[in-house]
Protein backbone atom coordinates (compact mmCIF):
# COMPACT_ATOMS: atom_id res chain seq x y z
CA UNK A 1 0.00 0.00 0.00
CA UNK A 2 1.47 3.35 -1.08
CA UNK A 3 2.21 5.95 1.95
CA UNK A 4 0.14 8.56 2.28
CA UNK A 5 1.72 11.80 0.37
CA UNK A 6 1.80 14.15 3.33
CA UNK A 7 2.89 12.09 5.62
CA UNK A 8 5.60 13.29 8.08
CA UNK A 9 9.41 11.85 9.04
CA UNK A 10 8.55 10.31 12.23
CA UNK A 11 9.56 11.70 16.00
CA UNK A 12 13.07 11.21 16.53
CA UNK A 13 14.96 10.60 13.07
CA UNK A 14 18.30 11.95 12.19
CA UNK A 15 18.31 14.22 9.42
CA UNK A 16 21.64 14.93 8.88
CA UNK A 17 23.00 16.67 11.88
CA UNK A 18 19.25 17.62 12.99
CA UNK A 19 16.83 15.50 14.76
CA UNK A 20 13.58 15.52 13.97
CA UNK A 21 11.14 16.21 16.96
CA UNK A 22 7.72 16.77 15.50
CA UNK A 23 5.61 18.14 12.27
CA UNK A 24 4.20 21.72 13.16
CA UNK A 25 3.46 22.94 10.33
CA UNK A 26 2.81 22.81 5.89
CA UNK A 27 1.08 23.24 3.06
CA UNK A 28 0.52 21.69 -0.20
CA UNK A 29 3.80 22.15 -1.29
CA UNK A 30 6.11 21.19 2.04
CA UNK A 31 6.00 20.40 5.84
CA UNK A 32 7.30 21.81 8.56
CA UNK A 33 9.05 20.15 11.67
CA UNK A 34 10.57 21.44 15.14
CA UNK A 35 13.94 19.48 14.80
CA UNK A 36 17.44 20.00 17.41
CA UNK A 37 20.55 20.73 15.93
CA UNK A 38 23.84 18.75 17.38
CA UNK A 39 24.30 21.31 20.20
CA UNK A 40 20.59 21.03 21.23
CA UNK A 41 19.61 24.07 19.96
CA UNK A 42 15.45 24.27 18.30
CA UNK A 43 15.81 24.84 14.33
CA UNK A 44 12.74 24.95 11.80
CA UNK A 45 13.11 22.51 8.80
CA UNK A 46 11.33 22.70 5.39
CA UNK A 47 10.93 19.91 3.02
CA UNK A 48 10.07 19.90 -0.34
CA UNK A 49 6.96 17.76 -0.03
CA UNK A 50 4.24 18.47 -3.13
CA UNK A 51 1.14 17.38 -2.63
CA UNK A 52 -0.15 15.47 -5.45
CA UNK A 53 3.05 14.67 -6.65
CA UNK A 54 5.00 12.65 -4.66
CA UNK A 55 4.66 10.11 -1.99
CA UNK A 56 7.11 9.08 0.93
CA UNK A 57 8.70 6.06 0.35
CA UNK A 58 11.23 3.59 2.40
CA UNK A 59 13.52 5.23 5.26
CA UNK A 60 11.89 8.91 4.26
CA UNK A 61 13.10 9.36 0.73
CA UNK A 62 10.30 10.93 -1.41
CA UNK A 63 9.25 10.38 -4.99
CA UNK A 64 6.88 10.82 -7.46
CA UNK A 65 3.54 8.91 -7.54
CA UNK A 66 3.91 8.68 -11.56
CA UNK A 67 6.37 9.10 -14.13
CA UNK A 68 4.67 12.05 -15.38
CA UNK A 69 4.91 13.55 -12.37
CA UNK A 70 8.47 13.52 -12.53
CA UNK A 71 9.26 16.63 -14.23
CA UNK A 72 7.12 18.92 -12.00
CA UNK A 73 8.52 17.92 -9.16
CA UNK A 74 12.41 18.30 -10.45
CA UNK A 75 11.38 21.64 -11.33
CA UNK A 76 9.66 22.25 -8.20
CA UNK A 77 12.55 21.25 -6.18
CA UNK A 78 15.11 23.23 -7.80
CA UNK A 79 12.74 26.16 -7.80
CA UNK A 80 12.76 25.36 -4.04
CA UNK A 81 16.77 25.06 -3.74
CA UNK A 82 16.94 28.25 -5.49
CA UNK A 83 14.55 29.77 -3.42
CA UNK A 84 16.51 28.53 -0.18
CA UNK A 85 19.66 30.12 -1.56
CA UNK A 86 18.47 33.57 -2.14
CA UNK A 87 17.02 33.66 1.20
CA UNK A 88 20.12 32.17 3.19
CA UNK A 89 21.40 35.89 1.82
CA UNK A 90 18.85 38.33 3.64
CA UNK A 91 19.74 39.41 6.67
CA UNK A 92 17.18 40.94 8.02
CA UNK A 93 15.44 40.88 11.50
CA UNK A 94 11.74 40.84 9.94
CA UNK A 95 12.53 38.16 7.36
CA UNK A 96 12.50 34.43 7.94
CA UNK A 97 15.89 33.92 9.16
CA UNK A 98 17.44 30.78 6.65
CA UNK A 99 20.57 28.70 8.31
CA UNK A 100 21.05 26.04 5.94
CA UNK A 101 19.77 24.40 3.11
CA UNK A 102 20.54 20.53 1.71
CA UNK A 103 19.18 17.59 -0.26
CA UNK A 104 18.09 14.52 1.51
CA UNK A 105 16.11 11.86 1.01
CA UNK A 106 16.04 12.75 -2.91
CA UNK A 107 14.05 15.78 -1.62
CA UNK A 108 15.54 19.18 -0.50
CA UNK A 109 15.02 20.54 3.32
CA UNK A 110 15.32 24.29 4.09
CA UNK A 111 16.37 24.80 7.70
CA UNK A 112 15.96 28.11 9.69
CA UNK A 113 16.23 29.62 12.75
CA UNK A 114 13.16 28.61 15.21
CA UNK A 115 11.07 31.35 16.91
CA UNK A 116 8.68 31.76 19.47
CA UNK A 117 4.93 32.91 18.97
CA UNK A 118 2.42 33.01 16.87
CA UNK A 119 0.69 33.55 13.68
CA UNK A 120 -1.11 37.11 12.79
CA UNK A 121 -3.87 34.72 12.05
CA UNK A 122 -4.22 33.35 15.12
CA UNK A 123 -3.79 37.06 16.60
CA UNK A 124 -6.78 37.87 14.40
CA UNK A 125 -9.11 34.74 15.34
CA UNK A 126 -8.31 35.46 19.65
CA UNK A 127 -9.44 39.05 19.70
CA UNK A 128 -13.08 39.55 20.59
CA UNK A 129 -12.30 42.99 20.74
CA UNK A 130 -11.52 45.21 17.44
CA UNK A 131 -7.97 45.23 16.51
CA UNK A 132 -5.99 48.82 17.76
CA UNK A 133 -5.10 50.56 15.26
CA UNK A 134 -1.88 51.11 16.71
CA UNK A 135 -0.96 47.44 16.61
CA UNK A 136 -1.36 47.66 13.13
CA UNK A 137 0.61 50.44 12.50
CA UNK A 138 3.40 48.86 14.44
CA UNK A 139 3.16 45.33 12.57
CA UNK A 140 2.96 46.48 9.52
CA UNK A 141 5.53 48.84 9.41
CA UNK A 142 8.08 47.01 10.59
CA UNK A 143 6.91 43.59 7.86
CA UNK A 144 7.48 46.38 5.44
CA UNK A 145 10.93 47.24 6.06
CA UNK A 146 11.34 43.31 5.91
CA UNK A 147 9.36 42.68 2.47
CA UNK A 148 11.84 45.83 1.14
CA UNK A 149 14.81 43.50 1.43
CA UNK A 150 13.12 40.83 0.05
CA UNK A 151 12.23 42.83 -3.00
CA UNK A 152 16.06 44.45 -3.32
CA UNK A 153 17.17 40.49 -3.21
CA UNK A 154 14.39 40.48 -6.77
CA UNK A 155 12.57 37.97 -4.87
CA UNK A 156 8.65 38.16 -5.05
CA UNK A 157 6.85 36.63 -2.01
CA UNK A 158 3.29 35.98 -4.08
CA UNK A 159 1.74 34.53 -1.03
CA UNK A 160 1.41 37.13 1.78
CA UNK A 161 -1.64 36.53 4.34
CA UNK A 162 -2.25 36.26 8.25
CA UNK A 163 -1.16 32.95 8.79
CA UNK A 164 2.11 33.54 6.91
CA UNK A 165 2.89 36.27 9.47
CA UNK A 166 4.25 35.38 12.80
CA UNK A 167 4.22 37.83 15.95
CA UNK A 168 7.32 36.95 17.66
CA UNK A 169 6.87 36.98 22.08
CA UNK A 170 8.16 40.71 22.25
CA UNK A 171 5.72 41.51 19.37
CA UNK A 172 8.02 42.31 16.48
CA UNK A 173 6.65 40.35 13.18
CA UNK A 174 8.48 37.80 10.67
CA UNK A 175 7.57 37.24 7.13
CA UNK A 176 7.59 33.34 6.67
CA UNK A 177 6.79 30.51 4.16
CA UNK A 178 8.03 31.78 0.89
CA UNK A 179 6.63 28.80 -0.77
CA UNK A 180 4.76 30.57 -3.42
CA UNK A 181 8.13 32.56 -4.46
CA UNK A 182 9.02 29.92 -7.43
CA UNK A 183 11.44 32.66 -9.27
CA UNK A 184 13.50 35.56 -8.97
CA UNK A 185 11.93 38.32 -10.77
CA UNK A 186 14.74 38.13 -13.94
CA UNK A 187 13.50 34.76 -14.60
CA UNK A 188 10.47 33.32 -16.75
CA UNK A 189 7.57 33.57 -14.24
CA UNK A 190 5.01 32.16 -17.24
CA UNK A 191 6.45 28.78 -16.15
CA UNK A 192 5.63 28.76 -12.42
CA UNK A 193 2.79 27.00 -11.51
CA UNK A 194 -0.19 28.98 -10.45
CA UNK A 195 -0.22 29.46 -6.59
CA UNK A 196 -2.54 31.72 -4.53
CA UNK A 197 -4.98 31.85 -1.84
CA UNK A 198 -8.35 33.35 -2.48
CA UNK A 199 -9.33 36.97 -0.76
CA UNK A 200 -5.24 38.12 -0.66
CA UNK A 201 -3.89 37.08 -4.06
CA UNK A 202 -3.72 39.98 -6.51
CA UNK A 203 -5.85 39.89 -9.79
CA UNK A 204 -2.77 39.51 -12.17
CA UNK A 205 -2.05 35.90 -10.06
CA UNK A 206 -5.23 34.58 -11.63
CA UNK A 207 -5.45 36.22 -15.41
CA UNK A 208 -2.23 38.19 -15.73
CA UNK A 209 1.33 36.38 -14.41
CA UNK A 210 3.40 38.27 -16.94
CA UNK A 211 2.71 42.07 -14.75
CA UNK A 212 3.52 40.43 -11.18
CA UNK A 213 5.97 42.61 -9.53
CA UNK A 214 6.33 43.93 -6.01
CA UNK A 215 2.45 45.48 -6.18
CA UNK A 216 1.46 42.08 -6.75
CA UNK A 217 2.60 41.69 -2.69
CA UNK A 218 1.39 44.86 -1.88
CA UNK A 219 -1.86 43.61 -2.88
CA UNK A 220 -1.53 41.03 -0.29
CA UNK A 221 -0.46 43.40 2.44
CA UNK A 222 -3.85 45.60 1.95
CA UNK A 223 -5.94 42.57 2.21
CA UNK A 224 -3.93 41.21 5.17
CA UNK A 225 -4.66 44.89 6.71
CA UNK A 226 -8.24 44.37 5.76
CA UNK A 227 -8.41 41.19 7.68
CA UNK A 228 -7.42 42.77 10.66
CA UNK A 229 -9.94 44.88 10.62
CA UNK A 230 -12.66 42.49 8.95
CA UNK A 231 -11.38 39.13 11.24
CA UNK A 232 -12.13 37.94 7.17
CA UNK A 233 -10.36 38.69 4.02
CA UNK A 234 -11.90 40.66 1.43
CA UNK A 235 -13.70 38.95 -1.68
CA UNK A 236 -11.60 36.72 -3.79
CA UNK A 237 -9.84 39.05 -6.74
CA UNK A 238 -11.29 36.67 -9.55
CA UNK A 239 -14.73 37.70 -8.09
CA UNK A 240 -13.94 41.12 -8.02
CA UNK A 241 -13.06 41.57 -11.66
CA UNK A 242 -16.27 39.92 -12.50
CA UNK A 243 -18.42 42.12 -10.05
CA UNK A 244 -17.02 44.08 -7.34
CA UNK A 245 -18.80 43.76 -3.93
CA UNK A 246 -15.66 45.24 -1.33
CA UNK A 247 -17.19 48.15 -0.35
CA UNK A 248 -14.37 51.04 0.35
CA UNK A 249 -12.77 50.45 3.72
CA UNK A 250 -13.27 54.04 4.67
CA UNK A 251 -16.89 53.61 4.20
CA UNK A 252 -16.96 49.85 6.05
CA UNK A 253 -14.71 50.81 9.36
CA UNK A 254 -15.44 55.11 9.27
CA UNK A 255 -15.16 56.09 12.89
CA UNK A 256 -13.32 52.99 14.13
CA UNK A 257 -9.96 53.53 12.25
CA UNK A 258 -8.20 56.81 10.81
CA UNK A 259 -9.43 57.95 7.75
CA UNK A 260 -5.56 57.85 6.60
CA UNK A 261 -5.13 54.49 7.50
CA UNK A 262 -8.27 52.80 5.53
CA UNK A 263 -7.23 55.18 2.41
CA UNK A 264 -3.92 53.76 2.42
CA UNK A 265 -5.63 49.98 2.63
CA UNK A 266 -8.22 50.81 -0.35
CA UNK A 267 -5.44 52.04 -2.30
CA UNK A 268 -3.35 48.98 -2.01
CA UNK A 269 -6.60 46.67 -2.71
CA UNK A 270 -7.20 48.31 -5.74
CA UNK A 271 -7.57 45.82 -8.82
CA UNK A 272 -5.66 47.77 -11.41
CA UNK A 273 -2.25 47.03 -10.15
CA UNK A 274 -1.10 50.34 -11.92
CA UNK A 275 -3.43 52.53 -10.01
CA UNK A 276 -2.05 50.80 -6.13
CA UNK A 277 1.53 51.92 -4.91
CA UNK A 278 4.08 50.56 -6.66
CA UNK A 279 6.51 50.57 -4.34
CA UNK A 280 7.06 49.20 -0.70
CA UNK A 281 8.71 51.80 0.27
CA UNK A 282 5.92 53.92 -1.00
CA UNK A 283 3.50 52.52 1.18
CA UNK A 284 5.98 52.37 4.09
CA UNK A 285 6.24 55.96 3.83
CA UNK A 286 2.76 56.66 4.63
CA UNK A 287 2.35 54.71 7.17
CA UNK A 288 5.32 56.14 9.17
CA UNK A 289 3.93 59.80 8.44
CA UNK A 290 0.52 57.91 10.13
CA UNK A 291 2.47 57.28 12.91
CA UNK A 292 4.22 60.60 13.68
CA UNK A 293 1.19 62.05 12.92
CA UNK A 294 -0.43 60.23 16.13
CA UNK A 295 2.52 60.50 18.22
CA UNK A 296 2.62 64.33 17.92
CA UNK A 297 -1.51 64.13 18.18
CA UNK A 298 -1.03 62.41 21.67
CA UNK A 299 -1.19 64.64 24.77
CA UNK A 300 1.84 64.76 26.76
CA UNK A 301 1.67 64.41 30.60
CA UNK A 302 2.91 68.19 30.91
CA UNK A 303 0.28 69.35 28.31
CA UNK A 304 -2.60 66.97 30.85
CA UNK A 305 -1.35 68.83 33.84
CA UNK A 306 -1.35 72.14 31.91
CA UNK A 307 -4.92 71.44 30.70
CA UNK A 308 -6.07 70.68 34.77
CA UNK A 309 -4.43 73.75 36.16
CA UNK A 310 -5.38 75.85 33.67
CA UNK A 311 -9.39 77.72 34.79
CA UNK A 312 -11.72 76.62 32.11
CA UNK A 313 -13.28 79.86 30.13
CA UNK A 314 -16.86 80.95 30.48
Amino acid sequence: MAAQITEPLPSGYKLGEYIIDRKIGGGGFSLVYLAFDLDGQPVAIKEYLPGGVVKRGDGGTVMPISDDKQSSFRYGMKCFFDEGRALADIRHPNVVRVVNFFRANDTVYMVMKYERGRTLQKHITSLKEPMRESFIRHVFVQLLNGLREVHTHKILHLDIKPSNVYIRTDGTPLLIDFGASRQVLTHDLQRVSPMYTPGFAAPELYKARDCLGPWTDIYAIGASMYACLAKVPPPAADERLEKDRLAPTVKTFAGQYSHALLELIDSLLRLDYTQRPQSVYGVQKRLIELINKSQRSKPTLLSLIKERLTPSSR
